[in-house]
């Protein structure tokens, strides 16, 4: 009987490129080339080894345990330790990182290093284009010592190079090797797309010495001096890894139709980006260290997004398009047979009004960490005035993107305020030359403010609800003292933090989004079934408890969320704690940004926050 695959059993390749996923088998099941939003070629993942693999592994993996696996140097260069009978040997693998900061090839590198004894190593290979639709032509090339296959569909081309591999009758390509102290073969794929010129072979032992480098560049800028530091820098790692090099765009997850519940329809792409989730993480990474040249390629990428697509949109595509249309994968089984498998997200076209919110939240922490004014983006904050003007008063979908009718979400007029509260600021620094637009702006945050606390606060439970006229919470309220929309010692704000405590909490303090119910037209959502919990909404959590003064219970809440990790210090969207596993997309950028911005929060001291102060979430850490 073959074990079920868990999410958490996966380790992440990344390189600001693309991205890949390598399990404890030493398969790499998910690759999508030559960007993150591309089609993927190895798609084992969502399906079987039909739909496209790379193993790298020994022979006679019967007999070898896997006994160590870890990144080197807070860079996402995996080493993989494997014992056998007749002895011991590593595997590295690697998205190259060229030393000279230039934009990343769509490249892996596996290198394997014989350690102690003989040990006999496969490569077995099948690249299935089209996300495991297209069986792809072979070619076989010798160019002086090296060997060289190239799987090619139409004109694109895949070219590994390495030991010689052979061709099985199932149109795997598998090639054994034998290693032992002291040797070190490598293993190279690379991207090739219509008139490129022909790959040359690549040195993968020099590239991995490159790319150490170039992460131990990058690392170095990590200065975040807190607590959590370790947890701070791996999480910080993810976040890089999910930004995209040629374009400046930050991908939300690099994975599509991991299941939220098993045997639900909650299966979502998440290979995209959200400006929401993208500014989000643009932030964080500046919590984290001096990572400006980031936030700029984000604001630039923003800037040429919003140009092109005429307004705010709630997803992109990382070159900025906006085709994102969902449709169902049917050829392939799913994430351990759990359907469906989704590609496109039909939440691009939806009104989100607490995206406006993030991008000029973003922007604030961004200059003040230290990143130049920018004459483009403070053009966008008074246009994108205008808009958050004419909408607030409107229904929408929300952070949560519902499939359901759309409401007055609470959290949605406080992130508009936000917007306001944090565009006043900025242009303000400006002079006078914005003094007009400014007045409307400080007249319309006041009246967004007086319209919430009137409309979505219910005196007789003490608590903000979910939406104006209903009774449901939702976990988003826990950011109104982490904004300063309310101070954190508001007895509004304690009764709001106490009543999610008390509604949303599951096992260990862990926290949903909102009230689900099996039937469909009960949830908000307009789903049907239930989720995990969601673990930003946990880290939020964290916050919003170190912030009214119970700093004991919300480290004793991070202190349990942080081994929710896997031995990577990777975290999915959720988790589900009833089957204690991780659940949704994964990684998931929400909940690495969740685990900086709470260890920031709580390497300060709290205080609480007037109403149109910045809470305590939205001070950079660094003096850059």
């Amino acid at each position: 009987m073959t074990k079920s695959p868990l999410i958490e059993d996966h380790a992440l390749l990344g390189n600001s490129r693309s991205t890949a996923l390598v399990d404890r088998s030493g398969t790499i099941t998910w690759l999508c080339l030559p960007e993150p939003d591309s089609p993927a070629v190895f798609a084992r993942l969502l399906g079987t080894d039909d739909h496209g693999f790379w193993r790298l592994a020994p022979a006679d993996i019967a007999h070898a345990t896997l006994t160590r696996r870890t990144y080197q140097g807070g860079s996402p260069v995996l080493d993989q330790d494997w014992e056998t009978p007749s002895g011991v040997v590593r595997v590295t693998d690697f998205m190259p990182v060229p030393i000279d900061g230039a934009v990343p090839g769509a490249q892996v590198v596996r290198i394997v290093t014989g350690l102690r004894g003989r040990v006999r190593m496969r490569s077995r290979f099948r690249a299935a284009f089209g996300y495991g639709l297209t069986t792809p032509l072979l070619r076989f090339l010798r160019q002086g010592a090296a060997h060289r296959t190239v799987f090619a569909h139409r004109t694109d081309e895949l070219w590994l190079d390495g030991p010689g591999h052979s061709l099985d009758d199932r149109h795997t390509a598998y090639a054994d090797v034998t290693v032992q102290p002291g040797d070190q073969i490598a293993f190279t794929i690379t991207w090739r797309a219509g008139a490129e010129p022909e790959p040359v072979v690549p040195d993968g032992l020099a590239m991995v010495t490159d790319t150490l480098g170039g992460w131990s560049v990058w690392t170095s800028r990590c200065t975040y001096p807190g607590p959590y530091r370790e947890a701070v820098l791996s999480s910080a790692a993810v976040l890089k890894s999910l930004t995209h090099a040629p374009t400046g765009g930050i991908v939300a997850a690099p994975t599509t139709s991991l299941p939220e519940e098993l045997g639900g329809e909650r299966n979502w792409d998440y290979r995209a980006a959200w400006p929401r989730d993208s500014a989000m993480t643009v932030a964080a990474l500046l919590r984290s260290g001096s990572h400006r040249a980031e936030a700029r390629a984000w604001r630039n990428w923003l800037l040429r997004s919003i140009e092109l697509s005429g307004d705010v949109r709630a997803i992109y595509r990382l070159g900025g398009g906006t085709d994102l249309t969902e449709r169902v994968l049917s050829h392939l089984p799913g994430f351990a047979g759990f359907l469906p498998v989704r590609v496109g997200n039909g939440a691009a076209d939806q009104l989100q009004l607490d995206v406006y919110g993030h991008i000029a939240e973003a922007f604030l922490v961004a200059e003040d960490a230290g990143l130049e004014p920018d004459p483009n983006a403070d053009a966008l904050l008074v246009a994108l005035a205008g808009e958050v003007i004419r909408l607030w008063r409107q229904p929408d979908e929300g952070i949560w993107e519902v499939r359901g009718p759309q409401r007055h979400f609470v959290h949605s007029k406080v992130m508009a305020w936000v917007f306001l509260d944090r565009a006043i600021t900025l242009l303000a620094r400006r002079g006078s030359s914005h003094e007009h637009v400014l007045a409307r702006m400080r007249k319309a945050r006041a009246e967004i403010h007086d319209d919430v606390c009137t409309n979505g606060y219910d005196p007789q439970r003490n608590t903000f609800t979910q939406s104006y006229g209903g009774e449901d919470l939702d976990a988003a309220l826990l950011v109104i003292p982490l904004v300063g929309f309310l101070p954190a010692d508001d007895k509004r704000v304690i009764g709001t933090v106490e009543a999610v405590q008390r509604e949303l909490s599951t096992v260990d303090g862990l926290v949903q989004r909102y009230p689900t119910h099996a039937a469909r037209d009960a949830n908000v959502d307009g789903l049907e079934g239930h989720e995990g919990s969601f673990l930003l909404c946990s880290f939020w959590l964290v916050r919003a408890l170190h912030a009214l003064g119970r700093t004991a219970e919300a480290r004793r809440l991070f202190g349990r969320l942080l081994k929710l990790r896997n031995d990577l210090g990777l975290l999915a969207e959720e988790y589900d704690p009833t089957h204690q596993r991780q659940r949704g997309n994964f990684p998931q950028a929400l909940s690495h940004i969740g685990v900086i911005d709470a260890a920031a929060d709580l390497a300060r001291t709290a205080a609480p926050h007037l109403p149109g102060q910045r809470g305590v979430g939205h001070r950079t850490l660094t003096s850059a």
